[in-house]
């Protein structure tokens, strides 16, 4: 499949990653709808793009509503006539421990919220799963082509102080292998699901982040440095490319050892 003239669905296509991935995938050709909750970074993103010549739609979208998934499906039909390549970046962090103790009691003062966990499990999980799902019945009921992506990270293996997040992108990480599957019980050939795990990315978040934490990050990972997003959109432009990708989660992290032990 090529990337030229792929209509290119992107939640979270408003910033970090999903903006990289907007913005690259509109200089090789995509028709791209850039989706997301804040209608200023849509109307930036979608400038950026016009501004060099790209063909692109901002659609004001919250992940979790069933109503506004089929809307953004349904403008992105309006405007383009199909659905070839979808990428649900959407999500969110709230992280904190399942129980904090305090230091001379011994004793909980502190839990993780009910709230901050079904945040993330809605944004992330509930979002990419609605993202997917309504994008797979109208490529299936209009035979069109393409490829589906997850988003998940290298924290699906555990991470401390995110078991809402990890929990989330564990579940993600298995969706390829479970709609493919699925696909092929009802003959389904023309759509494939790839799931990428990236690694800690260089977005501006991250590289703002605490400098004494960072540097225990990177020393983690073997490649010296973050990911950058451009080698995240490189990745994903190989699997549309290549039709013998499917139904796996490929991690792109540059060797980190682990994401698991926080010094």
């Amino acid at each position: 499949m090529e990337i030229k003239g792929a209509v290119t669905v992107i939640t979270g296509g408003g910033n970090g990653v999903g903006e990289s991935i907007a913005k690259d995938f509109s200089k090789e050709g995509a028709m791209v709808v850039v989706a997301d909750v804040k209608q200023s970074d849509i109307r930036r993103v979608v400038g950026d793009i016009e501004d060099v010549g790209g063909d692109s739609i901002g659609i004001t979208v919250d992940v979790t509503s069933e109503e506004d998934v089929k809307r953004m499906y349904d403008e992105t039909e309006d405007a383009f006539g199909t659905i070839n390549l979808v990428v649900p970046c959407a999500g969110i962090i709230r992280d904190a421990l399942t129980i904090s103790t305090d230091k001379e009691t011994g004793k909980v003062n502190k839990k993780m919220s009910l709230e901050d966990f079904k945040q993330v499990i809605d944004v992330n999980l509930v979002g990419t799963f609605l993202t997917i799902r309504d994008a797979a019945e109208r490529m299936i009921n209009n035979n069109w082509g393409g490829v589906l992506f997850t988003i998940s990270s290298i924290n699906k293996e555990g991470q401390v102080g995110q078991i809402n997040y990890s929990s989330s992108k564990t579940s993600v990480a298995l969706m390829p292998k479970i709609l493919v599957g699925e696909f092929h019980l009802r003959g389904i050939k023309n759509i494939r699901c790839v799931g990428i795990a990236p690694g800690y990315i260089g977005t501006p978040m991250v590289k703002g982040m605490n400098q004494d934490v960072l540097k225990n990050i990177i020393e983690n990972v073997p490649l010296g440095r973050l990911i950058e997003p451009g080698e995240i959109s490189s990745l994903m432009k190989e699997v549309v490319r290549n039709e013998a990708i499917n139904g796996s989660t490929i991690e792109i992290t540059g060797g980190l050892i682990s994401s698991m032990v926080v010094k």
